[in-house]
């Protein structure tokens, strides 16, 4: 993943800041273009020199451009390049308003520090380079739904259809170009075979349940020009990246070929493409769950947040593919160390998170925080060599260090920092003024 920043700052001190927080982060290290106008901005977008540009970190206010009218002039530039807005506190509507046209997300400069810009900005990188793979791994599953010999046929969230195949086309007796926009029912005319009664919309009762469903045996399909045939299928909502249904797909006869497909693009969307852990997305909602669980039934459970240490020396000294293989490593004995109701899930990068779904106290955290530490701690055997690493974990445990995940989850990477500043491989448990220490760092940083 390119990791070639271009910053679009107007004052040249408040750019060398960011510059050296950049070059110089544990996320990184970036490389970092400055400019300090807009033109300046789109020329290089437009006639790239050398290393393409990964994403643009970018003051709103410049000298030859100001507030909005900046974001969209450089989105229409190179709209396949994410942005990160920095605003002052009195432009923050401004800012939002960018959100909403498209920016990836926006900081604000007198909260900023040294680590919460690079964290934002690997995580905008890691967001765009996954949403480039799901991308091509749709238009790959496009030329499959062309080339199977099923029918297949998409709707977005109202019904109106979007998609239809060949084979489709052939048994409803309606082209892709007539059919697209039209109510399901107009293209998909399903009846009962035996009280010759419609048939419940399939895709409908996807969406409204959220779930594969599936037409009777003895259901038959009315192509446009009156002709009969007995058809099987099988119906799937379509998700987005964040979860949500966009849609519905249905497949005739090859309920197999549809089920699968219908699983890997939900798979997709909710896992990390090298370890295969749950990623962010099904963290959250997870976590999410099992708070309201616990809320329920008064127990408590625990949140671990991992990072490895000292990660970046491997990766510049053996490479990429072996840091790859060292985080798929770690995975698998992370989630060896923890039972099947936990969650272990990548958050990006060198950094891991373990829901402890269900704890009796906090001390249950602990073990399993030793746990993870000595089965970590033991050889990774990479290729022809063994290497040794270590993690360091902090803790923050429901309902104490928080009531929301997005509390929970900050708590404990505030917890992970102190265990590292305590000399790494080891673990921290969560406490109230670490919060304290944390602003009073950011202050004097």
């Amino acid at each position: 993943m390119s990791r070639n920043v271009l910053v679009v700052l107007s004052d040249a001190a408040e750019a060398k800041t960011v510059r050296g927080s950049l070059v110089n982060s544990r996320d990184g290290p970036f490389k970092v273009e400055w400019v300090n106008r807009c033109d300046e901005a789109i020329e290089r977008l437009l006639n790239p020199r050398g290393e393409e540009i990964a994403g643009v970190v970018v003051d709103l206010f410049l000298p030859d451009s100001q507030g909005i009218e900046t974001f969209d002039t450089l989105l229409h530039a190179s709209p396949d390049v994410p942005i990160l807005v920095l605003s002052h506190l009195r432009d923050e509507d401004v800012a939002r308003l960018a959100v909403q046209h498209g920016a990836q997300d926006y900081l604000l400069k007198e909260r900023l520090d040294g680590c919460s810009l690079s964290k934002a900005l690997t995580s905008m990188l890691e967001r765009s380079a996954y949403a480039e793979a799901l991308f091509l791994e749709r238009e790959r599953a496009q030329v499959t739904l062309a080339s199977i010999g099923d029918a297949v046929i998409s709707t977005d969230v109202a019904g109106k259809v979007t998609y239809l195949n060949p084979v489709a086309e052939s048994m409803t007796g309606w082209s892709r170009q007539e059919a697209a926009g039209r109510p399901l029912q107009d293209v998909l005319r399903i009846i009962d075979g035996d009280s010759r009664e419609p048939a419940l919309n399939p895709l409908a009762m996807a969406i409204l349940h959220n779930k594969s469903v599936g037409l009777s045996a003895n259901c038959v399909l009315l192509r446009r020009d009156g002709y009969e045939s007995a058809i099987e299928d099988t119906a799937a909502p379509i998700h987005d990246r964040r979860g949500q249904v966009t849609g519905a797909v249905i497949v005739f006869h090859d309920v197999s070929v549809a089920r699968a497909m219908s699983l890997r693009m939900s798979y997709l969307a909710q896992h990390d493409f090298l370890t295969e852990l749950p990623n962010r997305l099904l963290l959250k909602d997870r976590l999410t769950q099992a708070i309201a669980s616990a809320q329920r039934h008064r127990k408590s459970l625990a949140v671990l947040f991992l990072d490895v240490d000292r990660f970046k020396h491997i990766n510049d000294s053996l490479g990429h593919a072996v840091g790859d293989q060292l985080l798929q490593s770690i995975a698998q004995r992370l989630v060896a160390c923890v039972r099947h109701s936990d969650t272990v899930s990548r958050h990006g990068g060198d950094e891991f998170v373990v829901l402890l779904s269900e704890i009796t106290r906090a001390q249950d955290a602990a073990l399993t925080a030793n746990k993870i530490l000595t089965a970590v701690s033991r050889p990774h055997r990479i290729g022809r060599q063994d290497l040794n690493v270590t993690v360091s974990v902090g803790i923050g445990v429901y309902p104490d260090d928080g009531a929301d995940a997005e509390t929970l989850l900050k708590n404990a990477d505030i917890a992970l920092l102190h265990a590292k500043a305590q000399g790494r491989g080891k673990h921290r448990f969560f406490e109230p003024d670490m919060n304290v220490r944390a602003r009073t760092g950011a202050v004097a940083l």
